[in-house]
């Protein structure tokens, strides 16, 4: 007697005979079950037999699609994401009860017969005929496993999917042939296995470890009798004996399997009839899937990785091969959200803006020299109802962001002076810095041609006090317009550009900046994070660091794993290590004593600058430890709210301004942030004041003016056109608080 195989199929001489008898009878046999008249045989079955002898022999199993989990960089999950809710489990992790109920319901010959059941053909053949109908099928296990690879492969293409489970005699030969190949090559429990983690299971779920965690919140090595029975019969029909909206047609189905049970012999008779007695007993977990359901409050986070993945070729060439990639899922993707700073920044928002106020706020924490993004965040969550939105306030139009950004004000002039001094101008160089001027020209440009101010445009200060000549430390700390723009027609545009260029600063739309002196007070749109990362170098002496936020990646196929790389932070020198240190002095003058003061860290070394647009429809603040930088922006995503006379969080203002708003935020978001960490120190260098008694009595006078009220001299008109276009939403600008900002169309705001 021939020996069976391990698996409990045929011996390859029993599998060679009964292929032969398939190839003579599979044409006939196959058009009888699916065609109701008997005369119709014979014309179905001619030339079936060269037809299956040239069908390919080899079934290409393409790995299953499965969970992707998302991890933050202590190893705890933020999101699992699928397109197919799956895990993949061996055998030995499936209970009995659940191997035995699909092969009881499904395929009681599973282990007597081959590819194809003759038995079950035969019965099911003249049962149609008698009929006049298709009333019974004979598929076996291993036929329906490799109609669910077809079924696989097809993804989400509906063509795909509509050919894949077509009822033709062609596609059934062509399942015939497959399927005597798998049972060669596999054996039955592989097959078990396979056909058990490749099904679909209703709600979801594919696969049985996703059913079992579906329906009863368990793993299917738990699963009992009874559970296993409801399971099984579902696979006939997921929607018609769904247990979740039809309990009573998936009780009814359950115990047809559990009879059926009984009857092959699997349980006994009196097992049957307690577990028939038994409630269903769900215990339904929802599914859960996707950004939208992270936990930390990081769901754009989350998409921010996702979108990273998706554009960047290191996981593949086209965006195509990339989604097919993370399609297929099971990937562990750990990433460098860290959780103390998440959540510090998280609580800062909520605690300074609230999510049904008429503006947002956002929020990125980056880390100095090493390009990680540790925190993102923002007031209006991830969502499609009302205050809330899809648009990550974070990052830019082709990560998820706004189209374009959002207007900076004076957070840009760092950049100015960086590229001043790189040019070699001194830290103590002075301009006449007049309350009010035309801008200057010409102003030289990169491309030889100088720009010319023939609109006769003009820029004030904040305050009519405020007049020079200056410095560039007190013209910083006061955040004056006229010094920075004079400054810019001193050097030139293009070393601004070569400046802003070398910190990757560029609009959220991803366009470059233009050439014109307006660029200098911030006039156009640029994403938080692209802030905070172009700080970070000042913090890094000069490295810029492209920001990264995956760490690593296993995926899991099948039962085997594997690394892939991910991208890494490329890091270059923007400016020399003593230009960076001259702007961390300069930037440390604006928290100590500057516009910035309110958001100032009384427990380490820190510095930032302060930005408010005009009309006030945007206000920053952007600031920096050694070891941590952070952007904090608060505005109106459509950029039709005007920040005056406004309840912000719960608290009124009557005028919001960078120091204000975004330097609480960004001040409690930092101290959570950074605390039980390291506290290193800047290398500062020497900056002369200018005559002190001079500027004694500038103070005295700008006293007797305006009174201290605590805001730093914040308050008033903000520089810019004197019609007030700065950072206007433009065409693009639409109404409501959730829509996407239009681009800024004027010269910036001063604070």
């Amino acid at each position: 007697m021939p020996k069976k195989r391990s698996g409990g199929g045929l011996s390859p001489t029993q599998q060679a005979a009964k292929f032969l008898g398939v190839s003579v009878l599979a044409g006939a046999v196959l058009a009888g079950i699916a065609l109701p008249a008997v005369g119709a045989l014979g014309l179905a079955a001619k030339g079936s037999v060269e037809g299956f002898d040239a069908l390919p022999a080899n079934l290409k199993t393409p790995p299953l699609s499965q969970r992707t989990t998302i991890l933050d960089a202590e190893g705890g999950t933020i999101a699992t994401v699928y397109s197919r809710d799956r895990t993949v489990v061996d055998l030995k992790d499936i209970s009995p009860y659940m191997q035995k109920a699909i092969v009881a319901i499904e395929d009681s010959r599973f282990y007597e017969h081959g590819a194809i059941d003759l038995k079950g053909v035969l019965r099911a053949l003249n049962k149609n005929a008698r009929s006049g109908e298709v009333s019974e099928g004979a598929s076996t296990l291993t036929q329906q496993y490799v109609k669910n690879v077809f079924v696989e492969e097809a993804g989400d293409d509906p063509t795909k999917v509509a050919q894949a489970t077509q009822q033709t005699i062609g596609r059934k030969i062509q399942e015939l042939k497959l399927a005597i190949q798998v049972e060669e090559e596999l054996g039955k429990k592989k097959i078990l296995e396979n056909y058990l983690n490749i099904t679909f299971f209703g709600q979801q779920a594919y696969g049985v470890e996703a059913a079992s965690q579906r329906y009863f919140s368990k793993h299917a090595k738990d699963l009992n009798v009874q559970e296993a029975a409801l399971l099984a019969g579902i696979v006939q029909s997921p929607s018609r004996y769904d247990p979740v909206n039809d309990e009573a047609e998936a009780t009814k189905r359950r115990n047809v399997v559990l009879n059926r049970m009984a009857q092959v012999g699997d349980i006994s008779t009196a097992e049957a009839e307690k577990a028939k007695k038994a409630p269903l007993g769900l215990k339904v977990s929802k599914p859960k899937n996707g950004c939208i359901t992270a936990v930390k409050n990081a769901s754009f986070f989350c998409d921010y990785v996702r979108e990273v993945f998706l554009s960047d070729k290191v996981f593949g060439k086209t965006r195509k091969d990339r989604a097919k990639v993370w399609n297929q899922g099971g990937l562990t993707v750990r990433t460098t959200l860290d959780p103390q700073a998440q959540a510090s920044v998280q609580q800062s928002l909520k605690d300074h803006v609230n999510q049904s106020d008429s503006v947002a706020a956002a929020s990125t924490l980056v880390e100095p020299g090493t390009g990680k993004v540790l925190a993102m965040g923002q007031t209006k969550p991830y969502g499609y109802g009302k205050n809330e939105t899809e648009i990550n306030y974070s990052v830019g139009h082709g990560m998820g962001g706004s189209n374009y950004g959002f207007p900076t004000g004076s957070t840009f002039k760092p950049f100015v002076a960086a590229a001043a001094l790189e040019e070699g101008r001194p830290a103590t160089q002075e301009y006449s810095s007049p309350y009010e001027m035309p801008y200057p020209e010409p102003v030289q440009t990169c491309s030889g041609k100088p720009w010319m101010n023939t609109a006769g445009e003009k820029v004030p200060n904040e305050s009519e006090s405020e007049v020079g000549p200056y410095r560039l430390k007190e013209a910083m700390a006061l955040s004056v317009n006229t010094y920075f723009v004079q400054m810019v027609a001193d050097i030139g545009l293009c070393p601004v550009m070569k400046m802003t260029d070398a910190l990757h600063v560029v609009q959220g739309s991803g366009d470059k900046l233009p050439e014109v002196p307006a660029v200098s007070l911030g006039s156009k749109g640029v994403a938080p994070l692209t802030m905070a990362s172009a700080y970070a170098a000042f913090a890094s002496r000069g490295m810029y660091c492209t920001p990264i936020v995956i760490e690593s990646i296993t995926q899991k196929i099948g039962n085997k794993q594997k690394s892939l790389d991910v991208p890494k932070s490329t890091c270059s020198r923007a400016m020399s290590e003593k230009t960076a240190d001259t702007v961390n002095t300069l930037l440390q003058g604006v928290v100590d004593s500057g516009t910035g003061k309110a958001a100032g860290l009384t427990d380490r070394a820190n510095a930032g600058k302060t930005g408010t647009t005009d009309e006030r429809k945007n206000a920053w603040f952007v600031g920096y430890t050694p070891n941590l930088s952070g952007a904090v922006w608060v505005g109106s995503a459509s950029q039709q709210v005007q920040m005056r006379d406004i309840t912000i969080g719960g608290q009124y203002h009557e005028l919001v301004f960078g120091g204000a708003v975004p330097g609480p935020i960004w001040k409690d978001a930092m101290t959570g942030a950074l605390a039980g960490k390291d506290s290193p120190s800047f290398n500062l260098v020497n900056i002369p004041d200018k005559d002190k008694d001079k500027n004694k009595d500038k103070d005295k006078d700008r006293d007797k003016e305006k009174p201290d009220d605590g805001n730093n001299g914040d308050d008033g008109f903000i520089g810019g056109l004197t019609d007030g276009g700065t950072g206007d939403g433009g065409p693009g600008g639409l109404p409501g608080g959730n829509l996407i900002q239009g681009p800024g169309n004027g010269p910036g705001g001063r604070r």
